[in-house]
């Protein structure tokens, strides 16, 4: 008859990947604070439009360069405005999954989606 537990022999074992586990989840936390508080810049057009994205990953800064505003041309600088805000979201994005990646080890999947 097998015993019940399942685990018996290996109660040490089971509270020291608990622990280990608890110790992921608040080095996971805290680098998701310091990666919140951190800003990204990209520019676009030899940097005529520069997008600052916070690590929360919204828009905190437009920086247009005067030669950049052509009333007749209006679908270039909203191109420009979208590529720079699309590399500084994709600057956030690396950084936040190489900070991750330190703290699990390259392991995929274990911050749930959530980085």
């Amino acid at each position: 008859m097998a015993k019940r537990g399942g685990f018996q022999g290996m109660p040490g074992n089971m509270n020291n990947l608990m622990k280990q586990a608890q110790k992921m989840q608040k080095q996971m936390a805290e680098q998701q604070a310091e990666l919140e508080a951190r800003e990204f810049s990209a520019s676009a057009g030899g940097g005529v439009v520069e997008v600052t994205v916070s690590g929360k990953r919204e828009i905190t800064k437009v920086k247009l360069d005067k030669e950049a505003v052509d009333p007749d041309d209006v679908e270039m600088l909203e191109d420009l405005i979208m590529a720079a805000t699309n590399e500084a979201l994709r600057k956030c994005e690396e950084e936040s999954q190489a900070s991750m990646s330190k703290i699990t080890g390259g392991l995929s999947g274990l911050s749930g989606g959530l980085f």
